[in-house]
């Protein structure tokens, strides 16, 4: 994936006819609470299951692709992250491209394997207003458990198992990865989760620091505390992603920093790996 080029006039005017015609930005989770709970589910674009790889790939468009994926806690009070996101797509890709025009950038979710309807949801990588579309495609479930812990760790997992990256590949530069949430993740991938969510067979459990590592080899990883949500400022979620992630761990104040902190952070790590 990852043809084209972002407009914002058509980013704009995708949004102006929402308005008129009364349509939500996002429109799949709106369409899913009609429906029964059972029913619910993850859209088609966005389903883990049987996706061999996300491919972030060079072309005559983009012959330096950069992949950068988001994801983002959709349980609770995290519901905000992604419609803030949605809003501030312009200014999120006017930043990170005036410096990495060739940035191809993926979206996704994450919920609680253990409760939830969705608790994965990735889209593909683009460099135009597809991205915008993946978007607004993923279900905001709003579920969870009722402890401190969310299946961040099957992001995770995605990450270093199922996606390739020219980047990486090519010309030694990482991806640029980011996790938003407010709670710690499971200690383990269960190999019963990534057979339902994967349709893939893992002979026992894999611990999260063990995914973290196989990730770290070709992503930049970085965790976002957003303020302003249930478990912001705890010090036993930051300090468990700071082990996980040393000084990769950025907590904010104000949610409606999150864009401007992303875009910031991928020109600083790619600045600083080709420096290296």
């Amino acid at each position: 994936m990852g043809w084209g080029h972002w407009s914002d006039n058509e980013f704009h005017a995708a949004q102006i006819y929402r308005q008129e015609q009364g349509l939500p930005a996002f429109g799949h989770t709106e369409e899913m609470r009609r429906r029964p709970r059972h029913l619910r589910e993850v859209h088609d674009k966005l389903n883990p299951y049987h996706v061999r790889v996300r491919e972030a790939r060079d072309s005559q468009e983009h012959p330096e692709s950069l992949a950068v994926a988001v994801f983002f806690d959709v349980t609770g009070s995290m519901q905000r992250v992604p419609r803030e996101l949605q809003e501030r797509l312009p200014s999120l890709l006017s930043t990170v491209t005036a410096l990495v025009p060739d940035a191809q950038i993926m979206f996704g979710a994450v919920g609680d394997a253990k409760w939830d309807r969705a608790p994965l949801q990735i889209g593909q990588f683009e460099s135009d207003n597809r991205m915008d579309q993946d978007l607004r495609d993923i279900y905001l479930e709003g579920g969870g458990g009722g402890g401190m812990e969310e299946s961040y760790e099957l992001a995770l997992y995605f990450l270093a198992r199922h996606t390739a990256l020219d980047c990486h590949e090519k010309r030694g530069v990482k991806g640029v990865a980011f996790v938003i949430g407010d709670e710690m993740p499971y200690p383990s991938v269960a190999g019963s989760e990534v057979a339902r969510l994967f349709g893939e067979s893992m002979v026992k459990d894999v611990r999260t620091e063990t995914v973290v590592k196989e990730a770290s080899r070709t992503w930049d990883i970085n965790m976002i505390i957003p303020g302003g949500t249930s478990h912001a400022g705890d010090q036993q979620v930051s300090g468990l992603w700071r082990t996980l992630l040393g000084d990769r761990v950025i907590e904010l104040d104000d949610i409606s920093s999150i864009c401007d902190t992303i875009a910031l952070t991928v020109v600083d790590r790619v600045m600083s790996q080709k420096a290296h």
